[in-house]
């Protein structure tokens, strides 16, 4: 699918969306919190209206999400019937995995709801802006609907805490803390949100990132940290890889380290990557390299090659956007 679709404001925004009689709302593969949260929160939003709406994901959703109502039933088949397909929190469609094809062949009306700056503009509308989660943006579309539920307050912090990181993200303004405190003076528990998006984990998850951190690899006098997950550690640990979302905050706390890298292992010879700066190099501009991108902060993409030969071509890229 090309880019060539409309901007929108918020409020154009809403007022195409609360046309619709039905809709089907895309998570992207790999789905975290603010996508999560983000579409399940803009399915409260659209259902408040009278629209049919249901949320897909292309593969099953973590068990660590499922303390809120609805999380479970997220399906992976889109409504064939459905007025209008909705992309959130998803800066390009290939985001959609393995139901990409579907959402770019339909021959439906198109939404793409997002904060990555490196989003492509696809679909028949988009409102992208670089805020620190697609939930925040969320938060302010709710404004031109009906007041929203504890339920939904509820889905949309989920996703603005997760993507700050606990509202600890260098990219967290004032705007994100007034959606935050709007969320929870309409019935948000932020208390249990922390408790099980930061604190709550499984022992499978405590020796996993135990043997990741004990073998922190430091290039570049230091200034890059590399952790590697592989498909044999997460056997031996007994844990699936949803389990490492936050594994990359630790090394980029280490003093000296600019970039931190995760490589999470899944196939033979294939590599998700996760970015993260402390500022001092652009990681949208290094993972837009190899067909990915994100936030100049914190970016991801795909590398195939063995684990040797992913490490030397990213610190070879990332040492190029360094800043000078």
């Amino acid at each position: 699918m090309r880019a060539g679709g409309m901007a929108l404001s918020l409020a154009e925004m809403a007022e195409q969306l609360k046309k619709l009689k039905s809709a089907t709302i895309f998570c992207h593969m790999r789905p975290d919190g603010d996508t999560l949260g983000a579409a399940m929160g803009l399915k409260c939003l659209l259902e408040s209206v009278g629209a049919v709406c249901s949320v897909v994901c292309e593969g099953p959703i973590p068990e660590k999400f499922w303390f809120l109502d609805g999380m479970k039933e997220i399906g992976a088949k889109p409504d064939a019937e459905a007025e209008a397909y909705i992309a959130v929190d998803c800066s390009d469609e290939r985001r959609l995995g393995s139901l990409c094809d579907t959402f770019c062949r339909a021959k439906k009306r198109k939404f793409n709801i997002d904060h990555h700056v490196s989003n492509t503009r696809f679909g028949d509308f988009y409102h992208i802006e670089d805020r620190a989660a697609t939930c925040e943006i969320m938060t302010e579309l709710a404004a031109y609907f009906a007041p929203l539920t504890p339920t939904a307050a509820n889905y949309l912090l989920l996703g603005i805490s997760s993507d700050s990181g606990n509202f600890a993200h260098s990219n967290v303004t004032s705007s994100t803390f007034l959606a935050a405190a709007k969320l929870v003076s309409c019935g948000a528990d932020i208390h249990a949100i922390h408790y099980y998006m930061f604190k709550r984990q499984s022992a499978a998850r405590a020796a996993l990132f135990g043997r990741a951190m004990s073998a922190i690899r430091y290039y570049e006098e230091g200034k890059i940290a590399v952790i590697c997950v592989t498909r044999k550690m997460l056997d031996e640990c007994g844990a699936t890889s949803d389990v490492t979302e936050g594994f990359i905050d630790f090394p980029l706390s280490v003093i000296g380290v600019e970039v931190a890298v995760c490589l999470l292992e899944t196939a033979n010879d294939r590599f998700k990557i996760s970015l993260r700066s402390n500022g001092k190099a652009d990681v949208n501009a290094v993972a837009s390299f190899y067909g990915g991108g994100g936030h100049v902060l914190a970016s991801g993409c795909m590398l195939s090659g063995s684990l040797e030969e992913v490490i030397d071509k990213l610190r070879y890229t990332i040492r190029q956007h360094f800043a000078s």
